[in-house]
C-alpha cells in the first residue's frame, strides 16, 4: 500500500488521481500466469517472454512460480500454472493440489496426473477406438517393501507364462508401466532373454509389449486438447537427430494420426501432452502417451516445433487466464471421468 499511497499523494490534478485509480484497481484484477519448471533451459523464459508480449504485461502477466509458504487451503496467488516438473518432485506436485483446490487452473491436472500410468492408458485406448500394440500388465519381481507371502493370496504363480508370451509374442519391449525417458526399457527376443531381465527389475512393476514393426513414425504435440503438430521422427536415431527424418504419410493418415491425438487427450483429460505413432501397414498404433511434461527444449525438437510449442502453449494459458473463475475448478477433466461421473458409457462421449 506505500506505493499505491505515495503515488496518491503526489497527484497534481483530478486527471493524474484518475489515472492512478486505475493503475491500482488493473494491478489488483491482473491475471497471473506461473510456470514451474526444473532442468529446461530455453522454453520456460520463451514461454514468460511470450505470454507477456501478447499481453502487454496488462491484465494478464506471466512469471517463473516462486514459491516461499504453502499453508493448506490458502490461494497460491497464480491463475495459471503450467507444470513441467512436479513428476519429479513429490513437494511441487502437493502444491499444485492445493493451488487447484483454490481455484488455480493447472496445465496438466494434477490429480489425474497422480493417477494415470501407461497400462491404464493402453486399457482406455482398446475402449475408444485408438489401436495399441498387445501389452500385458506384470507383478514386480521382488515383492514390495512391508509385504510378505500372505500379501499375494490372490495371485496365481507361476503366472501363464506361456499364455502371456502366445498373446504379445516376439520381439517384444519391457518397460514399466508407469515412468518415461527410456529407463528400464529392454528389447526382448525370447524366453529365455524376458526371465533373464525380469530378474534385473527389483520392485518395479513392469509391463510386455508387443514390437510394432513399422513404416513410418510421428511423434505428435497436443495442446489444448484442440491442436496438434505432427512430427516426423525416428526412434531408432541417435536422440539428437530423431527429429530431422521426413516420411511421405498420405494424407488419410495424416488425419487418423490426427484424430487418435485428440481422442486420447480428450479421454485423458491433457492440455499438454505427446503421442508417438507408429505405422503399420496404413494403420496408426499409439505407442507412447502418457507424457504430460513433453520435452520442449529448442535444442532437442527443433527450432520450427519449438517455436509452434511456445506460440500454442501461450495462446491456451491466456486464454485459461481469461476464462479463470476465482474459486471454483478451474481444471481439465477427461472424458473417461466425465463419463463415471453422469454414469454413462465411453461410447456415448466418443
Amino acid at each position: 500500500m506505500r506505493v499505491q499511497e505515495l503515488r496518491y499523494f503526489n497527484a497534481r490534478s483530478e486527471r493524474d488521481l484518475i489515472r492512478v485509480i486505475r493503475v491500482i484497481r488493473g494491478c489488483l484484477h491482473m491475471k497471473k500466469i506461473g510456470i514451474l519448471f526444473g532442468q529446461e533451459h530455453s522454453f520456460p523464459p520463451a514461454f514468460v517472454e511470450r505470454v507477456n508480449q501478447k499481453t502487454g504485461g496488462k491484465e494478464i502477466v506471466a512469471e517463473f512460480v516462486r514459491i516461499d509458504k504453502v499453508i493448506q487451503g490458502e490461494p497460491c496467488g497464480y491463475d495459471v500454472v503450467i507444470d513441467r516438473i512436479s513428476q519429479d518432485v513429490p513437494f511441487y506436485r502437493a502444491w499444485l493440489k492445493n493451488a487447484a483446490l483454490t481455484g488455480t487452473a493447472v496445465v496438466n491436472n494434477p490429480f489425474w496426473w497422480s493417477a494415470d500410468e501407461k497400462f491404464f492408458n493402453n486399457a482406455l485406448a482398446t475402449k475408444i477406438g485408438v489401436a495399441v500394440p498387445r501389452t500385458v500388465l506384470l507383478p514386480s519381481n521382488q515383492p514390495p517393501t512391508d509385504t510378505n507371502d500372505k500379501s499375494f493370496r490372490n495371485l496365481q504363480y507361476p503366472l501363464n507364462w506361456e499364455a502371456i508370451f502366445n498373446y504379445v509374442g516376439w520381439p517384444a519391449f519391457f518397460k514399466p508401466f508407469a515412468g518415461g525417458g527410456w529407463k528400464n526399457v529392454y528389447r526382448l527376443h525370447n524366453p529365455e532373454e524376458f526371465y533373464r531381465a525380469y530378474s534385473e527389475t527389483g520392485q518395479l512393476v513392469m509391463m510386455l509389449q508387443e514390437e510394432v514393426k513399422f513404416d513410418m513414425y510421428f511423434r505428435c504435440y497436443s495442446i489444448d486438447q484442440r491442436h496438434v503438430r505432427i512430427m516426423p521422427y525416428e526412434p531408432r536415431h541417435p536422440y539428437h537427430l530423431r527429429y530431422q527424418t521426413e516420411w511421405q504419410a498420405p494424407k488419410d493418415i495424416l488425419q487418423r494420426v490426427e484424430r487418435d491425438v485428440l481422442t486420447l487427450n480428450q479421454f485423458l483429460g491433457y492440455d499438454l501432452n505427446t503421442v508417438e505413432f507408429a505405422i503399420r501397414d496404413g494403420v496408426p498404433v499409439a505407442i507412447d502417451f502418457c507424457n504430460p511434461a513433453p520435452d520442449a527444449e529448442a535444442a532437442n525438437v527443433g527450432q520450427a516445433n519449438f517455436e509452434w510449442v511456445v506460440e500454442t502453449v501461450s495462446e491456451m494459458a491466456i486464454r485459461k487466464a481469461r476464462e479463470h473463475r476465482p474459486g471454483r475448478d478451474n481444471l481439465s477433466w477427461g472424458k473417461f471421468l466425465q463419463a463415471a461421473v453422469t454414469r454413462r458409457s465411453l461410447g456415448q462421449l466418443a
